[in-house]
């Protein structure tokens, strides 16, 4: 209706008598109650809507995407965290940026210092073993330092974080004094061990907190295969990655220079943000790759956290 004949129709409608008027009027509440009555309707069936896309139920899962080149012992990785949420929209399980293996790892992609035994030690007998304290070759000398007790649990981050039973993880990283076996101490060979996992999917290893050495935030080492067998012929490894060591128990732990020379002020120069390795993952990453600790310097620390693996 355009604006002229709106005009017109109000005028004809003047002075037609009583009855008319109440006629028209009672005619217009109705209509009124009718728009009311379709309101209301399209306004329910919008919040029911609303409602019904919420996360109150179903898993979504996002999977990991990932690239690796590798300069002699330099490998720069490319990489997308897979996530998997359950009922409620929680983080059930994440999959750790792939990193680097660096250049101690002994696991046959690079050899080690003259004089070592051996460039893999995952071909060595000894290796499968849940203290890794103790040198398991050539001799028994065990590595000193503040207790660590650390369970991993490795889940399908494609399968509802279902736990992987069976997988082999490779666990490693420097001693007190920011050193490696058979590399910066090529006679030594602790501080390094393989476990499989059980039903529910974790491992568990007893080791030290690793002192904190020049240039790098304080961390460990590990890789995950599909097998043991995979994991003791030294190849085809599912991830690669690193661990991050809390900064509240590396300042409590590096406190006793005697027992852990030069890693306070170490540490004082090093941050996660600043590190080469750990400074450009997603904060998902990061909180899967930082494991949670308890415990204390006198009583030892336990430690543990949940690993996907995108199968």
């Amino acid at each position: 209706m355009t604006v002229e004949s709106h005009a017109l129709n109000e005028v004809g409608d003047h002075d037609l008598g009583l009855a008319h008027d109440l006629k028209t009027m009672e005619a217009q509440i109705m209509a009124r109650r009718r728009a009311l009555v379709l309101m209301a309707s399209a306004g329910t069936v919008g919040f029911l809507a609303a409602c019904g896309s919420g996360s109150s139920g179903g898993t979504t899962t996002t999977s990991s995407t990932g690239s690796t080149s590798t300069t002699g012992s330099t490998s720069t990785t490319s990489t997308t965290s897979t996530t998997s949420t359950t009922s409620g929209g929680s983080t059930a399980c994440t999959v750790p940026a792939t990193e680097t293996a660096g250049p101690y790892p002994a696991d046959g992609t690079n050899t080690a210092a003259a004089g070592a035994p051996t460039s893999n030690a995952l071909t060595v007998s000894g290796i499968v073993r849940s203290d890794i304290r103790p040198n398991f070759i050539s001799s028994t000398t065990v590595a000193t330092g503040t207790v660590l007790t650390i369970t991993l649990t490795v889940v399908n981050a494609n399968a509802a974080c279902a736990p992987l039973a069976g997988y082999a993880v490779y666990l490693w990283h420097c001693d007190r004094s920011g050193a490696y076996s058979l590399y910066d101490l090529p006679t030594q060979s602790y501080l390094r061990g393989v476990q499989v996992t059980n039903a529910s999917g974790q491992v568990t290893f007893t080791t030290i907190v690793p002192g904190c050495y020049a240039g790098r935030y304080p961390h460990m080492h590990f890789e995950v295969f599909s097998s043991l067998a995979n994991a003791t012929s030294g190849r085809f490894a599912v991830l690669t990655s690193q661990l991050a060591i809390p900064a509240a128990v590396c300042s409590a732990v590096y406190a006793d220079a005697t027992l852990y020379p030069n890693s306070a002020s170490r540490f004082a120069s090093v941050s996660l943000t600043s590190d080469g390795i750990f400074g450009d993952n997603s904060s998902a990453q990061m909180a899967v790759m930082t494991p949670t600790f308890s415990g204390s310097v006198a009583a030892g620390y336990t430690a543990t956290t949940t690993v996907g693996i995108a199968v």
